[in-house]
């Protein structure tokens, strides 16, 4: 019987359509990841150092009369580091004689979806953050379209920025959702800096006052109640740092007669201007369908 080694054929197809399949589920199922800004940290550094400068102030100047008035910059740094993550896949030889595409596909979107459950998860912990720690809305709370809109007056007002989004647990967005008197009509198409293919299934295809709604299912009840914590942001107030893509591992387990494949990748989710958001606490329980 021919060996089996990491250079087989075989192997080497079934890695390819596992990866590309997992790369394809990740990107399209994790929608606060696709919202916030990116960066990549540059090889052989440990941290990302990311300068912050406070607000100045403009004065009335009298004409002759000398300028006194000085605005202090107010520098300060965000630094963010990285931690690794990864998932492990055990492919037996039979699996591989059978050579069945399909069976391949289903692995790599269990590990697609492992991953962007993890990464938007990671992403989501940073809402309560924002805003110094105060959240919008409270527990007992429903999302209506009067709270929705005062939360974005508020954002507003609080100068957080633009373009700003929302997200939401689907549960929450049915609140709001319901709110409404008459047919709701789309918003039109998504603000330029959110477009991204893999936003559209996450969309609700509503905006008000020019902030678009998104759902993400992976928003949790707090703990011992039924409110969750969902997100009003500008794009610049959190970061994803990648310091290594998805990368993949093969080694011989020969007792279990199969191979372990391991999925890794090194990233990180950090906080870059509490300022530019604020968690929007709210209930999420489920609703009644009948």
């Amino acid at each position: 019987m021919a060996t089996q080694t990491s250079t087989t054929s075989v192997l080497q197809q079934m890695s390819r359509i596992m990866l590309v399949k997992a790369r394809e589920t990740e990107e399209h199922n994790m929608p606060v990841v696709n919202l916030i800004e990116r960066f990549n940290l540059p090889k052989g550094h440990y941290q990302l150092d990311i300068p912050k400068v406070g607000q100045m102030t403009a004065s009335d100047l009298d004409e002759g009369i000398d300028m006194t008035d000085t605005e202090d910059i107010n520098p300060s740094i965000v630094s963010a580091t990285t931690a690794e993550v990864g998932l492990k896949v055990i492919v037996t030889d039979i699996l591989l004689r059978q050579n069945n595409e399909s069976v391949f596909s289903i692995i790599g979107r269990q590990m697609g979806t492992a991953m962007a459950r993890k990464k938007d998860t990671d992403a989501i912990a940073l809402f309560v953050g924002l805003n110094g720690g105060t959240e919008f809305g409270a527990d007992g709370a429903d999302f209506t379209l009067a709270n929705a809109s005062a939360a974005i007056a508020k954002a507003k007002a609080n100068k957080m920025g633009s373009p700003l989004f929302i997200v939401h647990h689907p549960n929450a967005i049915f609140k709001f959702i319901s709110g409404f008197s008459g047919p709701i009509a789309s918003g039109g198409n998504l603000p330029k800096p959110f477009s991204a293919d893999a936003l559209t299934d996450f969309w609700t295809g509503i905006k008000v006052s020019g902030v678009p709604f998104f759902e993400d299912g992976n928003i949790q009840k707090t703990s011992g109640v039924d409110s969750g914590f969902g997100v009003i942001a500008n794009k610049n107030a959190m970061g994803y740092l990648v310091a290594k893509g998805k990368s993949e591992e093969r080694q011989r387990d020969i007792s279990l007669r199969a191979w372990e494949v391991v999925v890794t990748e090194d990233y990180g989710m950090f906080e870059v201007d509490d300022g530019l958001g604020a968690a929007l606490e709210y209930e999420i329980g489920d609703p009644a369908t009948s």
